[in-house]
């Protein structure tokens, strides 16, 4: 699916119709010392077995897709989540 760089949409903190430029998400860093990410590592760790079964089937081909709009007067940033597609394509 195409999509344009740039949208006019509501910004909530202009409270007005503004220019948003339009990007990709892209989820940060890990967090080593959070509880669930110890937690996670003390399960992996063992005798070089894997505790969780390696998945064989996949029931979704396509992930959902998560765009960025920045307002371009104020930088206020709203994460908005769209339908399952194969390609996003930002022109």
């Amino acid at each position: 699916m195409k999509f344009p760089k740039s949208v006019n949409t509501y910004c909530p903190r202009c409270n007005a119709h503004t220019k948003h430029s339009v990007s990709n998400y892209h989820a940060g860093q890990r967090r080593t010392l959070a509880e669930g990410q110890r937690r996670y590592e003390r399960k992996l760790k063992g005798y070089g077995s894997t505790p969780k079964p390696k998945q064989k089937r996949f029931a979704k081909v396509n992930k959902k897709v998560t765009l960025v709009f920045t307002c371009s007067k104020c930088g206020y940033k709203q994460v908005k989540t769209l339908k399952r597609m194969k390609k996003v394509e930002l022109v």
